[in-house]
């Protein structure tokens, strides 16, 4: 369409050019009066005429008086025969100055023969034009089963290496095996060994996967080849294979390089689930994939590398010896990496000097490297709005609670009476988490609404963990039943806000039973299994491999696990009535407690969380990703959904 609008306004200025061009010369010729033969003979005979200049069939006439006029004549008539017949005295004839001219070069063209042509040659350019478009689309159409692949330049001034990546230590150990390969393959190669085809980097989304591929390219100082999945399927079939041959044949010409592939997961989940249509030519594209990278010859100096936060799916050929041996787990970074991490960011943003990236390491457990990429963003955009010439460290920590909740929402008003409310709710949560023996200090209480939440308590845990015992999961439901429990024995009945709240103590509760193997009734197995539904998105169905009786169980179990959290959360707020009527007061005034001032009401802490000893019962190791309680969702847990109703 683009280029069709492109001819059509070519065509149209030529055409314009052409029109001005004859208006030019019509313009000219008109300059003088057209007169009849008539007036031309009348004129000579009365001597008023001093020059007459014949040009074929038309006669420019000079008057005396300085006028010109122009008189047609038949085109096989001579001017001497045409006077002769109007009978005009030869004296008075001869009196007159004749001159015959001939049209030639640029205006004999113009004005006799190209009024006929130009309608062929307006015809033909439009042809001319309406083919060049359509030879576009079909040299376009041929290069459609080309590689789409970008190759980065490793000479640019982006250049990544090993030192640009914070954290990852493990992985950038890991990696630089694959550097030294590409650097001095012969070092292995005299040795028998053979560097692994294919390096998969698996890790939670915001990791710095991609990141990570390009330092490798960049501390080999080889060709880097990025592509995504995605790319690889469209909606011809055959498309896919045929850029995967076409990538692999670019890199073997660039060979040693790196092939990137990012979200690989896009084109490599298991075959056999799709029900026809693009699923087809996705396992089409994936088996060009498998033959291309079991085809490499053994000095062939390629490594292909992928990346996806989705391993589960892939299907079991990508993953076997000899395509993708080495597999490097990228985690989000731990408080020291976090830090690391920071520095990275804040090269080119202003600090101030009070800053300490330390304290916002220690506020932002679980964050990704993108995350905390976002929040020095952040802080760099509330700093702005203020007009600062610095970042100082409350626009940090309003950065920490804006990426976590979202923004504030100052517009809404609470009545005097839902202000109240909210201000229980959250010091209920905030007064059993104090005193409960397992949990996370409160950092933070406040009753403005941020995001989708009315209100919030804020949690973060002494140090990065990641095994959870049975009684801290059970404290962790108190923690959550809190806030409907404070209302309750308040008020004597319960608002919408605690629906969130319940919902996710249930789901705790629930995985005790199913998932963690902690109900003391059931014993030591898991109930249900999860599958992915490929097709149909990501759709998770439970098989369930229990009968009605076992389910009525874990109903009981589920129900037990809440009912011991609820006592000890009830036992926590009955005990310690006086301070949460002292917390809520101070909330209804300031709106926000930090902890400094949430402690100086309540006394600092008792007791300090200990990791669970070997042996121990409900001793587990989760990952971020497979716990209810993670550590990123430790900290924004407990919040007031006033809006769920």
């Amino acid at each position: 369409m683009k280029n069709l609008i492109k001819n059509f306004l070519i065509f149209f200025v030529f055409f314009l050019v052409i029109a001005a061009v004859f208006s030019g010369l019509v313009n000219k010729a008109e300059q003088a009066e057209k007169v009849g033969i008539e007036t031309l003979i009348s004129r000579i005979n009365e001597e008023q005429v001093e020059s007459i200049t014949i040009n074929g069939a038309e006669m420019q006439v000079a008057l005396k008086d300085g006028a010109k006029e122009v008189v047609k004549k038949e085109a096989g008539q001579t001017y001497s025969e045409l006077l002769a017949n109007y009978g005009v005295d030869k004296d008075k004839m001869v009196k007159v100055k004749v001159e015959v001219i001939e049209d030639q070069g640029w205006n004999f063209w113009l004005t006799t023969i190209l009024p006929f042509l130009l309608p062929f040659l307006l015809i033909g350019a439009f042809i001319y034009f309406m083919m060049r478009s359509v030879q576009g689309a079909n040299s376009k159409a041929l290069m459609f089963g080309q590689s789409q692949a970008k190759e980065f330049n490793q000479e640019n001034k982006n250049k990544v290496s090993f030192k640009d990546v914070a954290g990852a230590k493990e992985a950038k150990e890991e990696l630089a095996e694959v550097v030294e390969f590409l650097r001095t393959p012969k070092k292995f190669q005299e040795l028998g060994a053979r560097i692994p085809r294919g390096v998969l980097l698996l890790g939670s989304p915001g990791t710095g996967k991609t990141l990570l591929a390009r330092a490798v390219a960049g501390e080999a100082n080889v060709p880097f080849f990025h592509i995504s999945g995605s790319e690889f399927v469209e909606m011809f079939v055959g498309v896919g294979a045929s850029r995967v041959r076409d990538l692999f044949k670019k890199a073997k010409k660039n060979a040693p390089c790196i092939v990137f592939i990012d979200e690989i997961d896009a084109v490599g989940r298991k075959r056999g689930a799709g029900l026809g249509g693009s699923h087809d030519e996705r396992e089409q594209t994936l088996n060009q994939i498998l033959v291309e990278m079991d085809g490499f010859d053994q000095n062939t100096n390629i490594i292909v590398m992928a990346a996806t936060n989705r391993p589960d799916v892939l299907d079991p050929a990508l993953l076997r010896p000899g395509r993708f041996d080495r597999q490097v787990v990228l985690e989000n970074p731990d408080i020291k990496d976090r830090e690391e991490i920071l520095k990275v960011h804040a090269k080119k943003k202003p600090l101030a000097k009070d800053v300490s990236l330390r304290r916002v390491a220690e506020r932002t457990p679980g964050f990704s490297g993108a995350d905390l990429a976002n929040v020095l963003n952040e802080g760099a955009i509330l700093a702005a709005r203020q007009n600062k010439k610095i970042i100082e460290m409350p626009d940090l920590f309003e950065a920490i609670e804006k990426v976590m909740l979202g923004p504030e929402r100052k517009s809404r008003v609470l009545s005097e009476r839902e202000k109240e409310i909210t201000a229980y709710h959250e010091a209920g949560h905030a007064i059993v988490a104090h005193f409960l023996h397992h949990m996370d200090p409160v950092q933070k209480i406040s009753i403005i609404a941020r995001g989708q939440a009315g209100g919030y308590t804020i949690k973060l845990p002494t140090e990065d963990k990641h095994m959870f015992t049975k009684t801290e999961y059970i404290e962790e439901i108190a923690v959550l039943l809190a806030g409907y429990l404070t209302e309750k024995e308040k008020y004597g009945e319960v608002t919408t806000g605690a629906t969130s709240d319940l919902r996710r103590a249930t789901s705790i509760a629930r995985r005790l039973v199913t998932d963690f193997g902690m109900s003391d009734g059931l014993g030591l197995r898991t109930y249900g299994e999860k599958e992915e539904l490929i097709f149909l998105g990501r759709e998770i169905h439970e098989q369930r491999d229990y009968s009605e009786k076992v389910a009525e169980q874990i109903d009981n179990e589920i129900s037990a696990f809440i009912e011991k959290a609820t006592k000890e959360a009830e036992k926590v707020i009955k005990d310690k009535k006086e301070i949460l009527e002292k917390v809520v007061a101070e909330l209804l005034v300031k709106e926000t407690l930090e902890k400094e001032e949430f402690e100086a009401i309540v006394g600092e802490k008792d007791g300090k969380k200990v990791l669970p000893k070997k042996n121990e019962e409900g001793q587990e190791k989760f990952s971020a990703e497979e716990v209810t309680t993670n550590e990123k969702s430790t900290e924004t847990e407990i919040v007031l959904d006033k809006e769920d109703k």
